[in-house]
């Protein structure tokens, strides 16, 4: 058991003859984040400029220069929790005091800033294409437990490399693999499932500093309506509609179909704007005591307060200093391989036996619910948000009444 309590960093550089200096004394403050957005996790701290063994700090800490944190509780041993290099360095002198400023990311840094192109033919398994980028970039590499689902032709012309690896993840998620994630621990970068962290923390009113909790339905798109090439008259025809959230109201987008471009896919990408743009954003943060292990991607649990039950960590903050943390998350309410094998069942568009019961006007796990007839129906939308109730089945016939979100297993 972690005695947070007792909780000492540890922060460490390497020099450019290869030795390490401990340079915790000098710290004045310091911390680590991973934010949703980005890949790459990044340090910063403020340090005293005082004299060295090689004259003053700033004359040993040089961009580029190699950081590493530990972490102990006095009872275990030293663990790494952060490994990165500066990219910014920046000297002050104010009142007497002489500062030295650094901020710094790992290695998932290189990819998130540099542009390349790749091309994979068609029947390229997803590993394949992650395992070339990184070889090509010479990116040191530890573990692989993501996904290898098998891709269609894929041209990357002057991307972001995190894009083009992000991308790949994504593809093979679409065709019903587990969520991945790129992460780099002591250096290397894994490509490991989301939660599957053997240790899962458990977080309660009693020793969180806060939680906080909101739903924005404010930039909610809930229709994407597809048209043709415009006619003599300049008109469009509408080829398709795709619905989202409607009972929100209609805030609808056009997409124009291109001229190479078949319906089924023009439909296809009318649903991937729902999938990016159709979610009612909810945020909640939990502020509490530093836990230093805790990193984005984890799967953690709240056992009361705003959200009770799973969630994985979509970003978290820590601050040395204070010894605090903040976390941003996102519900997980059915485990990572159920939502995987539901995944490789079914998909929008697929006509189902829904068995009868009850569907909602939504997927939060509070919303309302009404009886509803067995019968046919059609997948509209799968993996609602917040996934308590993930599935929007509308009835085909006359036999059902369903037209909402049903559970997993109401329907086969």
């Amino acid at each position: 058991m972690i005695d947070l309590t007792k909780i000492d960093y540890h922060v460490v550089v390497l020099d450019e003859i290869g030795v390490w200096h401990n340079i915790s004394e000098f710290i004045q403050n310091f911390g680590w984040e991973e934010n949703e957005n980005e890949i790459s996790a990044r340090f910063s701290f403020t340090a005293r400029n005082d004299p060295v063994s090689a004259g003053r700090l700033s004359e040993l800490i040089k961009p580029g220069c190699p950081v590493c944190v530990t972490v102990s509780d006095g009872n275990m041993p030293w663990q790494e929790v952060m490994r990165g290099y500066v990219e910014t360095w920046k000297t002050s002198r104010q009142s007497g005091s002489d500062d030295l400023a650094c901020i710094g990311y790992d290695s998932l840094y290189k990819l998130q800033k540099s542009q390349d192109n790749f091309y994979f033919p068609s029947g390229t398994g997803t590993k394949a294409a992650v395992m070339s980028v990184l070889e090509e970039w010479e990116i040191p590499f530890g573990i692989y437990e993501g996904p290898d689902a098998t891709h269609g032709k894929l041209v990357f012309n002057n991307r972001y490399l995190s894009d083009i690896l992000l991308e790949l993840l994504d593809d093979a998620r679409k065709k019903g693999e587990r969520k991945c994630i790129l992460r780099a621990s002591e250096g290397m970068v894994n490509i490991i499932p989301r939660g599957s962290n053997k240790t899962i923390y458990v977080f309660s009113e009693d020793n969180v500093k806060s939680f906080s909790e909101s739903v924005s339905t404010e930039n909610l798109i809930t229709r994407v309506k597809v048209v043709g090439k415009e006619k003599k008259d300049k008109t469009q025809v509408v080829e398709a509609v795709v619905d989202g959230y409607t009972q929100y109201g209609i805030r609808q987008k056009i997409y124009k179909r291109g001229s190479d471009e078949s319906l089924d896919d023009a439909k296809k990408a009318a649903q991937e704007i729902l999938n990016n743009e159709g979610g009612i954003k909810r945020e909640i943060r939990v502020e509490g005591p530093d836990l230093p292990f805790v990193r984005k991607g984890d799967l953690i649990y709240i056992l009361n307060g705003a959200s009770p039950g799973n969630h994985y960590v979509k970003g978290v903050r820590h601050n040395a200093d204070t010894y605090s943390m903040s976390m941003d998350l996102e519900p997980a309410n059915i485990p990572e391989q159920e939502e995987m094998e539901t995944e490789k069942s079914y998909e929008v568009g697929d006509i189902v036996d829904f068995h009868g019961g009850t569907h909602y006007v939504s997927s939060y796990p509070d919303a309302r619910g009404y009886s509803a007839r067995a019968g046919k129906a059609k997948i509209t939308i799968k993996n609602g948000l917040g996934k308590a109730h993930p599935w929007h089945l509308i009835h085909v016939d006359n036999e059902s009444n369903v037209y909402g979100w049903v559970d997993d297993g109401t329907f086969d």
